[in-house]
């Protein structure tokens, strides 16, 4: 008996060495040119440098580090992902799990009355527990590929965590810097209505004296109208704003607000670059683009091993006995080996059509991954030049705002004086509140190009 099991250990174990042999595609990475480096290179940054993965303290705002803290905690968007993460993790287990022998343990009483040759009729027991064990020979590496292919998706889920992470904090960065953009232009907005309504009550009091006409105070009260129906639609924006702000930090609106701090006082980290060649080493996207390819990738073996034979031991192993007393003698020892092969005949075209499907699954994955290569370069080029255009326009639009605020002042001294008349001050009080007003959404522009540029290269953490 002891014979038995031993030849069988051996043949499982040529088996088992045989089952090295794989039926599918090694995998390869896609080779796809690299560009030596950026359009528009800042001449003025090393190109060694890249954006930290705390970037955003770079802004200097302690509220906007709460913010992303709080997000980092409680967004749901994260939360999901993280539970994806766990999900793929455990369906690692579940595909490993193939590689493994099988054990189960059984037992069975019965107690019969039956018609016994020569002895007639009886009543008798029968004890039986059992170990059985079966084995599955990854012959062709189909479960092999199996594993592989859980692998790689669960990386790729840590990937996907990373860039939703990634959006997640972003969409903090500029829902915050938007609310801020809100609230300065809404000021704006309130200091040219107070300066409005000041003008308004000269021009009233000239009128009185019998030095301003009535068409003056009319053309003062009209800008005035529209200086006051300004402000509520920017109000509206801005609690709608500070309302998806709390949205993304998994908090009700009510208890979120933006009630201090403006653009003007942020830092503006320095933009920094580096070199092409290491971009896409940094990409959580490219990454969990390449993860899924090298799953799908897996899976052709898979597809493929089912076309041919399936191989499988088991062994069983126990005790049989009508009594309890003599169970576990050795005389009642019973045991089985056998081996089992399956070969598919005849499908219906499923097995060749899972086949392929998984090449051409493969193939849409493999365009997949081309095409988010060269977006992450079209991202960090549109981040670099959003970045430097912004700048400049924001470092123009404050000469018109200083030349604005110049002509209002000349045409203020000069409507007193008797020099001017009222529609020149009124069009100088207008160009002003324009390019006050377009300062502040330029410096949003801006602060938004920079989270876009820190976001569009940072660093994969897994």
């Amino acid at each position: 008996m002891k014979s038995l099991p031993s030849a069988a250990a051996i043949f499982g174990c040529a088996l088992c060495v045989l089952a090295a042999c794989s039926v599918g595609p090694a995998y390869q990475r896609p080779d796809i040119p690299l560009p030596e480096q950026w359009r528009d290179p800042s001449p003025t940054v090393a190109q060694s440098i890249w954006p930290q993965s705390d970037w955003w303290h770079g802004f200097g705002s302690d509220r906007l580090d709460q913010l992303i803290g709080e997000a980092q905690r409680r967004n749901d968007d994260l939360a999901v992902a993280i539970a994806r993460v766990q999900e793929a993790d455990a369906q690692v287990r579940i595909a490993g799990a193939a590689l493994l022998p099988t054990v189960d343990a059984g037992a069975t009483a019965t107690r019969e009355h039956a018609q016994v040759t020569g002895e007639g009729l009886r009543t008798f027991n029968l004890f039986n527990p059992e170990l059985t064990a079966s084995y599955e020979l990854d012959f062709w590496g189909k479960n092999r590929a199996t594993r592989a292919a859980a692998r790689a998706s669960a990386v790729a889920s840590r990937y996907d965590q990373q860039t939703v992470a990634l959006t997640v904090i972003s969409s903090v960065a500029t829902t915050y810097f938007q609310a801020l953009e809100l609230r300065d232009r809404i000021e704006v907005a309130r200091e040219n209505l107070s300066n409005g309504e000041k003008i308004l009550h000269g021009f009233k009091l000239e009128e009185t004296a019998g030095t301003a006409t009535g068409l003056d105070v009319a053309q003062q009260e009209t800008t005035v109208a529209l200086l006051k129906a300004a402000i509520p639609p920017m109000l509206q924006q801005f609690r709608q704003t500070v309302n998806a702000l709390a949205v993304l930090i998994g908090e009700t609106p009510e208890s979120v607000d933006v009630d201090m701090g403006t653009l003007s006082a942020l830092t503006r980290p320095p933009v920094v670059e580096g070199l092409p060649s290491h971009l896409l080493a940094r990409r959580p996207d490219v990454a969990e683009a390449e993860q899924r390819l090298i799953a799908a990738n897996a899976n052709i073996t898979v597809a493929r091993a089912a076309l041919f034979p399936n191989i499988e031991l088991t062994a069983g192993g126990g005790f049989e006995s009508s009594a309890l007393t003599s169970l576990i003698s050795p005389a009642n020892r019973v045991w089985s080996v056998s081996a089992g092969l399956t070969q598919p005949i005849f499908h219906g075209g499923a097995l060749r059509g899972q086949v392929a499907l998984s090449n051409a699954q493969y193939a849409e994955l493999l365009s997949t991954y081309h095409k988010t290569v060269i977006s992450a370069f079209s991202n960090v080029e549109n981040a670099l030049v959003a970045a430097q255009q912004t700048l400049d326009q924001q470092l123009r639009q404050q000469e018109a705002v200083d030349r604005a605020q110049r002509a209002f002042q000349f045409a203020q001294t000069q409507m007193s004086a008797g020099v001017v008349n009222i529609l020149t001050v009124l069009n100088t009080e207008n160009a002003l509140f324009s390019a006050q007003d377009e300062l502040v959404q330029v410096q949003y522009l801006h602060l938004q190009s920079l989270v876009y540029k820190s976001t569009s290269d940072c660093r994969c953490r897994y």
